[in-house]
This record gives structure tokens, C-alpha cells and sequence, in this order.
């Protein structure tokens, strides 16, 4: 399985930068995502940057992350009390995890009204 880190840029080489998230700093190729800068904020797959990203989603991957070492250290469920797989959630749930739109309910007489 392979994880998705979000990392802060701290400096950059042509073709590299080195980034520093979940305690730890490292070099990274950024071919895939362009010229970077100090400040910027990538998703780090296998010592590759894979997308650019904002700080609130950073803060969302981190969150996540934590929330899947508390489930594999054997924390309580208490902890997750707030995450949802998205098998478990409905079709406007869904909806707004992915962006798209809500589907339109059927009509009284069971006719699809899209």
C-alpha cells in the first residue's frame, strides 16, 4: 500500500526540493508537479512529489494519517468517533466528499425526475 504525505517545501534544487512533514525531512523529485517554492505544501508519494496542494488539505492528509495509526496502534474507536468510511455514508454524503452533485430524488410516483 502506498500513502500519501503532505510535506512543506523548505528548499529547493532544479528538479528536487527538500521537504519536512510527519517529523521527519527528506528530498523529493518534483518533475511532476513543476517549479515549487518554499512555503508550498505537496502530496509526497514514494519520494515523489504527485500534486500541490493547500495547508487546510495538508492539515486533512496529516489528520487522516493520524486517524489511521491511532486504528492500527489498537486506539479506541472513541477516537475516530468523527470519520466515515465512504461505503457507509449516503449519496449526498458522497456527493460532497467527491464534489459532485447530489442526485436528484425520485418523485412521489417513483419516477425518476432528472
Amino acid at each position: 500500500m502506498c500513502l500519501g504525505v503532505a510535506m512543506q517545501v523548505l528548499s529547493v534544487t532544479p528538479g528536487r526540493a527538500i521537504v519536512a512533514g510527519r517529523g521527519r525531512t527528506q528530498p523529493v523529485e518534483t518533475a511532476l508537479v513543476g517549479e515549487v517554492a518554499p512555503g508550498d505544501w505537496l502530496l509526497v508519494f514514494l519520494d515523489s512529489a504527485r500534486e500541490r496542494i493547500d495547508a487546510a488539505r495538508a492539515a486533512e492528509v496529516d489528520a487522516t494519517l493520524d486517524l489511521l495509526e491511532q486504528a492500527l496502534g489498537g486506539g479506541h474507536a472513541d477516537a475516530a468517533a468523527g470519520f466515515v468510511l465512504p461505503s457507509a455514508m449516503d449519496a449526498g454524503q458522497l456527493a460532497a466528499l467527491t464534489g459532485g452533485a447530489s442526485p436528484t430524488p425520485p418523485s412521489a410516483d417513483g419516477a425518476d425526475t432528472r
